[in-house]
């Protein structure tokens, strides 16, 4: 596993993100040297799921209000239905990914977190890919989704299903050592 000494993660997420989908890259992404916060509109913890019920908390390292993108070399975006459904309604947490993205820096989604390169505009125009469940939503907001375990355009990073994680995470890892990625508007 390439190292990432050095580079700093943001994880975004709230109540209901689904278990593995955070705690997976939080463990591989530390594991591989980064220093991994987990931010939150919520302080304290929030508590996640696990397939059919809640799962366990997660310690929130730092509150949403207090998060900045330059501060980080990438964003990660768990999963599940709840988690990212209450964060498109979030102004401040759709306005830190859209800095992510502007200041060309790894955007990664997994699941069901697509929804929220929807919601920051940054869908558009891309091949990303996501839970099956949401596909219409991603080609309606003018995706070129595919039905891959990973795919990456230009360092926004998306992933289906928590399967898809060990590939997921690579790609992350990848990405981030590339460094900044130049994006034009779609």
């Amino acid at each position: 596993m390439a190292s990432l000494n050095g580079k700093s993660i943001l994880i975004l997420a709230t109540h209901g993100f689904e278990q593995s989908e955070l705690e997976v890259p939080l463990a591989k992404l530390k594991e591989a040297g980064a220093t991994v916060h987990v931010a939150s509109p919520e302080s304290g913890e929030i508590k996640g799921w696990d397939k059919k019920d809640w799962g366990k908390a997660v310690r929130v390292d730092k509150s949403l209000d207090e998060t900045r993108a330059d501060a980080y070399d990438a964003i990660v975006l768990p999963g599940g239905q709840m988690n990212p459904d209450t964060l498109r309604g979030n102004d401040k947490a759709i306005a830190l990914i859209k800095d992510f993205f502007a200041q060309g820096k790894v955007v990664a989604a997994v699941c069901h977190a697509p929804w929220l390169l929807v919601d920051s505009g940054i869908a558009k125009g891309r091949r990303l890919t996501s839970y099956k469940t949401i596909k219409q939503d991603l080609v309606n907001a003018g995706a070129q989704w595919e039905d891959s375990e990973v795919v990456t355009d230009k360092g926004v990073v998306t992933s289906r299903n928590p399967g898809d994680l060990p590939a997921f995470v690579a790609k992350i890892i990848e990405e981030v050592n590339e460094g900044r990625h130049d994006r034009r508007a779609a």
